[in-house]
């Protein structure tokens, strides 16, 4: 993909892009449309690195996630991934980390962050709702991230599976860092989720650390939920919450109970992130079922490049980055408060008509 020079004089972006598989091929193109010509109207360029990835990388690479492709993305500040369907691939990958999960495990990414907010033209459970979850993403209840080697799930017989959680107080800290930060830009509010009544060691852990973190910000209020009742509170008085911090498993679930709370896991955004690197992917998955048919929302993974900028504008310091951000998200909202969207919104529009109208608003803006 050709360079976009910036007109300028600002420093152009390099990205890594990686299609993914079902409708991946579908709509992080759309993504990228939409981001360099909202980054060309703010006078800078991007540079666009596409990496073999995923099913069609199995069939050049023999593998979903090429030494070459982890090479380059050391190179890189950002990426956007699309999404994979692992559980598609041949037999021999089975038990094998998704290409996905090698990445993040690889660079440590080790923030989860998901916003969720209504969005204008989409039809909303929960109206109210804006929330940020920031959700560890190294560690946790989930098995893939417990152990240097192999898993944390085990069978000492085929009739007992065991699962290992482990939660420590660098990685909670590093989280809780990440999300009162982030508290400070929105509505000073943090909700720490645990299951301290019942898992007392672990998430008790993480509840006490993120309670010590708070201390270093005294102007963002605390308070904590066990994940039960927030599944609940969620539901009942989502228009309460601004930023929930929790470990992964937890935050997995809440995070697509929030998503569909707003409208659809089909406009949930999202980006793992490190201190140094970070990478968009949407919230959901890769849809095989309608691949191919030019009907796939690409709401959520335009949503995630815009969040991908917005990080690296604050920690580059980049106005015009943020600027592009700012707008692109203005383009997508314009667009649905038009009625204009894709079957899976109600509406009738393809993924190629969607995209043009953003571009269009983009134009126009």
């Amino acid at each position: 993909m050709p360079v976009n020079e910036p007109s300028t004089g600002a420093t152009a972006l390099a990205i890594g892009v990686m299609h993914g598989d079902g409708i991946g091929p579908e709509i992080v193109p759309a993504a990228v449309a939409v981001a360099d010509a909202a980054a060309a109207r703010a006078g800078f360029g991007i540079e666009w690195r596409e990496l073999p990835f995923g099913a069609s990388a199995i069939g050049t690479h023999g593998t979903p996630i090429p030494g070459e492709t982890l090479d380059a993305l050391s190179g890189l500040d950002l990426w956007v991934l699309g999404p994979h369907d692992s559980a598609a691939y041949p037999v021999e990958f089975a038990g094998d980390l998704t290409p996905g999960g090698v990445i993040r495990k690889r660079f440590d990414l080790y923030a989860n962050l998901r916003p969720s907010r209504a969005l204008p033209g989409v039809a909303a459970t929960a109206p109210g709702i804006d929330i940020l979850i920031a959700r560890e993403n190294s560690e946790g209840l989930y098995a893939d991230r417990n152990m240097a080697v192999g898993s944390g799930e085990f069978m000492p017989t085929p009739d007992i599976a065991l699962s290992v959680g482990v939660i420590t107080r660098a990685a909670t800290q590093r989280i809780a860092h990440e999300a009162f930060r982030a508290a400070q830009s929105r509505s000073k509010h943090v909700t720490i989720v645990h299951k301290a009544n019942v898992l007392r060691l672990t998430t008790g852990l993480f509840r006490d650390v993120c309670r010590e973190v708070a201390a270093d910000y005294p102007d963002v209020r605390v308070d904590d939920f066990h994940v039960d009742a927030m599944a609940a509170m969620l539901v009942r008085l989502p228009e309460q919450f601004d930023v929930v911090v929790t470990e992964n498993l937890f935050g997995d679930i809440l995070s697509d109970l929030a998503g569909e709370l707003a409208g659809s896991l089909g406009v949930a955004a999202s980006v793992n992130c490190s201190s140094r690197q970070a990478m968009a992917q949407a919230a959901h998955g890769a849809a095989p079922d309608i691949a191919g048919r030019g009907i796939a929302n690409p709401v959520a993974v335009i949503g995630s490049t815009a969040m991908l900028l917005r990080w690296y504008a604050r920690r580059a310091g980049r106005a015009d980055v943020r600027g592009t951000a700012d707008r692109i998200d203005a383009a997508v909202a314009a667009t649905l408060a038009a009625g204009v969207c894709t079957p899976d919104l109600g509406g009738s529009a393809t993924t190629a008509v969607f995209t043009d109208r953003v571009l269009a608003n983009i134009a126009d803006s």
